[in-house]
């Protein structure tokens, strides 16, 4: 819908559509619901992203990197693979479905993941870019949204439904956070600050999870780093390989989503620590990647000047001397040591937060004994009865939906179960089983089900 011309130089005409759903984000998540909305005919959606244009992960778009998924998890074909929106679509648009098919590999440059869903942002007439919400609130069953644009014009958008799928936010440790800048930066920021450790005698990556793996293979590889330290160092266990069994990737369906939420709670938050391996590790071929380059640094008796430590814990981080002095705990030895760097790559994950804009209702939302939202199957937050329409979320359910809640795989399901459960039938079929696995016991006494 085209906007109505800004009637003062600071403020705009609302949208005087009530949509069914408004959207507040757009990662690849809320665009996967933004595209299966596409093909539900009578339904209005507006989405809404501050940013000037889709980007997904952009500081991480490493030559080389690709996705941990097949390409099938792309936005809709898991739940719809007639859709114009599917990942095939966007490489016949652009004439490589040859090359693709020659190509024979199910997992596709994380690049190239990030320029389709730009394809599908740009195509949909109902996403808009360089909007940023400021305050939602709720009357009589609808939700007026305010948001701001860049150029300082405000608008209004509502909407009878609300998804947030504003996602996570880097999270840098506590100890390195006073120290933020060129030489201490978030993975997330890695394309854009790299440059700026050139020449450094010494580097220090943090973290063992897929992104910290892929920057310190990139440290490997660079010729700006050829006679460079370089550090790897990981609270966790080990340098360790996704699991990646067939039956292992099974924890990454609905079936196990719906055994998940069906858990006690303590039993869920005991669960989710233990599962690292399934979500916070390496793939075997990055692995791999890493030996190999370790290797050849060694040809012919090279000396190999890197240091891999697991089981370490950063305590401390505090510049001296011109250079950064971290102080970590071995946590299986008890043993506390300082090693001396030149930058810091802190590949430390993620977290949620909790938007302001939701400021306006947020007493109505019910939450559980540690603050986090309280979330039912379909996804949609818990509530006051006096907030009559709902609100749904994407990605922000890891404690009440488990593993799968990031994974890619899993969000044109959780889309098509939201807009299911919005529109109050059946617009899209779900599968009723999805794994071989039985998570749960038999619903009735005996050895089978």
């Amino acid at each position: 819908m085209t906007a109505a011309p800004n009637p003062t130089p600071d403020t705009a005409g609302p949208d005087r559509e009530v949509h069914d759903l408004v959207g507040v984000g757009l990662g690849p998540f809320n665009l996967a619901l933004a595209a299966l909305a596409d093909g539900v005919p009578g339904l209005s959606a507006r989405f809404l992203e501050a940013r000037p244009g889709f980007s997904w992960h952009p500081g991480l778009l490493l030559d080389g990197a690709r996705l941990q998924v097949p390409f099938l998890a792309d936005l809709v074909t898991l739940i719809d693979p007639t859709s114009r929106w599917s990942f095939l679509s966007y490489l016949r648009h652009h004439d490589r479905l040859f090359p693709f098919y020659f190509s024979e590999n199910f997992h596709v440059p994380r690049r190239e993941y990030d320029d389709y869903c730009r394809w599908v942002a740009t195509g949909l007439d109902s996403c808009r870019f360089d909007a940023r919400v400021g305050a939602v609130h709720h009357d009589d069953g609808v939700f007026t949204v305010e948001y701001e644009e860049s150029s300082g014009v405000r608008r209004t958008v509502r909407g009878r439904a609300l998804v947030l799928g504003i996602g996570t936010e880097p999270v840098l440790p506590e100890a390195l956070r006073e120290l933020a800048g060129d030489r201490v930066f978030h993975a997330a920021e890695y394309l854009d600050r790299v440059r700026g450790l050139d020449g450094a005698r010494d580097l220090t990556v943090i973290g063992s999870g897929q992104s910290g793996a892929e920057v310190f293979l990139d440290l490997l590889r660079s010729p700006a780093h050829a006679d460079t330290r370089i550090n790897w160092l990981t609270r966790s266990p080990a340098f360790a390989p996704m699991e990646y069994s067939k039956l292992g990737l099974e924890h990454f369906t609905p079936d196990y989503t719906r055994y998940f939420h069906a858990l006690p709670q303590p039993t869920r938050d005991r669960l989710v620590p233990a599962q690292w391996q399934l979500y916070k590790g390496i793939s075997a071929d990055t692995i791999s990647d890493i030996h190999d380059a370790l290797y050849e640094r060694g040809v012919g008796g090279a000396p190999v000047d890197v240091s891999l430590r697991a089981h370490c814990e950063l305590l401390r981080a505090r510049e001296e001397d011109g250079r950064i002095a971290l102080t970590f705990r071995h946590r299986e030895q008890d043993r506390v040591f300082t090693t001396r760097t030149d930058g810091v790559v802190a590949a430390s994950g993620y977290a949620q937060r909790r938007p302001d804009f939701l400021e306006p209702v947020l007493k109505l939302i019910e939450t559980d004994d540690r603050g986090r939202f309280a979330i039912d199957a379909d996804h949609r937050l818990r509530t006051d009865p006096a907030l009559t329409a709902p609100i749904h979320v994407q990605n922000a359910e890891l404690h009440t939906h488990g593993v799968g809640t990031p994974d890619l795989g899993l969000g044109a399901w959780r889309a098509a179960t939201i807009l299911n459960s919005l529109t109050g039938r059946t617009v899209y079929r779900l599968p009723e089983r999805t794994a071989f696995t039985s998570f749960g016991a038999p619903q009735t006494p005996g050895d089978g089900e």
